[in-house]
C-alpha cells in the first residue's frame, strides 16, 4: 500500500498551502487531517523533489547588459559577463562574487558530453568550491591544459591543473584525466622527448576535441603571480620579463601587451601545455579575472586571441572602456 508521505498530489497540496497561501503547518494539519510530523516531512520532500524551488534574490544587484554589449563590440568578444562590486566588499567578497558568477555561467554553457580544458590557480579552485550545487545529470570530461606533477603548493590548497580537473569533475559531474608531466621543464629537449612517450602524449587527443577552456588571467606581480607562487619561475626572472614587456600569463605562458608570447620563449617553450594553435581553435575560450590591476593583462589575452569570453567585475569593465 502506498504511504501517505509518497503521495505527490498531497505533497503538492501541502506545499501550495504553506508557500502560496501562507498557512502555518498547524493550520495545514487541521485542514487536511494530517499529523504535524507528516506535514513537516511533506514540505521537506517538496523541496527535495523540485516541487518547491527557493531562490534568494540580491535586491541591489545591477544589470550591466549595455556595458557588456559595449565591451563585446569594442574588443570583438563572443560574450562578456560583468559582476557587481559593492562599496563595502572586502577582497574576499569580490573573489567570491566572481567565483559564483563563473560557476553560474559555466553551469549553463557546459553541454552534456563536452570535453573541457582547465588551467590552474585560485580562480578555478574557488569556482569548484562555491557554496552552490550543480544538480543536472550530465557527463563531462575535464582535461588539465598543462602538467602538474610538483610538490609546490599555494598556501594550504593544491591549485595545480590536475587537481583542478578532479575538483571540477566532483563539482559538475563526469570524469577527468591527468596530464602526467611536470608543468615546467628545465630543458626543452628533455621535455620534447618526454612528451613523445605513449604514456603521456595521449593528452593531445583530448586537446584536439576540447569544446571549452576555462582559465584565469595572471599578472607578473611577485605578490599575485601564480607562476611565481607555484615555484615555476623565480622572482628575478619575472622581474627581467617585466622589463622586457611582460604584461600577463595564461595557460602558464607569458605574453606582452599585444598578446605576443615570442619575447618569452626561453620560459614558454619549456612549459608542458596545450599548444597555442590548438588553444586558439577551441570554441569557448573563457577567461575569468577581475580588478583594475588585471586590465592590461586581459587586453593582452584578448589581442592574442587566447580568450573570446570574459567574466569580470564592474571595476575592471569600466577601466577597459
Amino acid at each position: 500500500m502506498k504511504k501517505i508521505v509518497d503521495d505527490l498530489r498531497l505533497i503538492y497540496k501541502c506545499c501550495d498551502l504553506y508557500y502560496t497561501d501562507n498557512m502555518t503547518q498547524q493550520q495545514i494539519c487541521d485542514s487536511l487531517g494530517l499529523s504535524r510530523a507528516t506535514v513537516s516531512r511533506m514540505l521537506r520532500m517538496g523541496r527535495e523533489q523540485g516541487i518547491v524551488r527557493i531562490e534568494v534574490i540580491n535586491p541591489i544587484n545591477f544589470d550591466y547588459g549595455k556595458l557588456e554589449k559595449d565591451l563585446e563590440r569594442k574588443y570583438g568578444l563572443k560574450e562578456v559577463i560583468i559582476v557587481d562590486n559593492q562599496p563595502l566588499d572586502t577582497e574576499e567578497d569580490k573573489i567570491q562574487r566572481l567565483s559564483e558568477a563563473g560557476f553560474d555561467y559555466l553551469s549553463h554553457v557546459f553541454k552534456d558530453g563536452d570535453t573541457i580544458g582547465l588551467a590552474m590557480g585560485y580562480t578555478l579552485y574557488n569556482i569548484a568550491n562555491v557554496r552552490k550545487t550543480y544538480d543536472f545529470d550530465r557527463q563531462f570530461l575535464f582535461v588539465p591544459l598543462f602538467g602538474g606533477i610538483s610538490q609546490a603548493r599555494m598556501g594550504k590548497v593544491d591549485v595545480q591543473a590536475n587537481q583542478i580537473a578532479m575538483n571540477f569533475a566532483q563539482k559538475f559531474g563526469g570524469r577527468y584525466v591527468q596530464f602526467l608531466a611536470p608543468a615546467v621543464f628545465q630543458n626543452e629537449d628533455v621535455m620534447k622527448g618526454f612528451l613523445q612517450e605513449k604514456s603521456v602524449n595521449y593528452i593531445y587527443e583530448y586537446f584536439d576535441r576540447l569544446d571549452s577552456v576555462v582559465m584565469g588571467v595572471g599578472i607578473p606581480d611577485r605578490r599575485d603571480s601564480t607562476i611565481v607562487a607555484a615555484g615555476y619561475l623565480e622572482d628575478k626572472k619575472m622581474d627581467e620579463f617585466v622589463e622586457r614587456g611582460a604584461i600577463g600569463d595564461i595557460a602558464l605562458r607569458i605574453y606582452n601587451r599585444e598578446g605576443n608570447m615570442e619575447p618569452f620563449r626561453e620560459f614558454n617553450d619549456k612549459v608542458a601545455s596545450i599548444p597555442v594553435h590548438m588553444l586558439k581553435k577551441v570554441k569557448n575560450r573563457i577567461g575569468i579575472a577581475g580588478g583594475v590591476d588585471k586590465v592590461n593583462a586581459i587586453k593582452g589575452a584578448i589581442r592574442g586571441k587566447y580568450i573570446n569570453i570574459l567574466i569580470t567585475d564592474i571595476d575592471c569593465a569600466q577601466k577597459m572602456l
